[in-house]
């Protein structure tokens, strides 16, 4: 419960760029998440080999990520222990906070890097199939 409470502090602080819809991110439009290759795997095509090869990475991030998240929740429990402290030490909090930081960026990168590696599985023909998908109402 801890974790949650210091993550939905660090997204109202440092959260800017999640609140956009995903149509206003650039990034995420020029990438396709599993979910929406997975839902579309009939309609583009998608072959054994891929299905797999995708199925595998996704397995290898999972469990990057588990690890990842549990060395973020480590930091945040040591930014929260660092506030609580009467009176608050500024700058080990703002070291925390920098130990938060790159951790949330070392899960950005993971994350981006999966959603790379599932696009270059995918044919040009799919990859526009899926961005035709992508813009249809749900």
């Amino acid at each position: 419960m801890r974790f949650s409470r210091v993550l939905f502090i660090l997204l109202i602080f440092f959260g800017g760029s999640w609140a956009q819809k995903p149509g206003d991110d650039p990034i995420a439009q020029a990438l396709f998440p599993p979910e929406l290759v997975m839902k579309y795997h009939q309609e583009i095509n998608l072959d054994e080999g891929q299905s797999r090869a995708i199925k595998e990475a996704i397995q290898k991030a999972q469990i990057k990520f588990l690890d990842m998240q549990w060395d973020m929740q480590s930091e945040a429990e040591k930014l929260i222990r660092l506030l609580k402290a009467r009176p608050v030490d500024e700058q080990a909090v703002l070291a925390q906070v920098d130990q938060v930081l790159n951790r949330e960026r070392e899960i950005k990168k993971a994350q981006i890097s999966l959603l790379i590696h599932i696009k270059n599985l995918l044919s040009e023909a799919q990859q526009n199939k899926l961005t035709e998908l992508r813009q249809r109402p749900s």
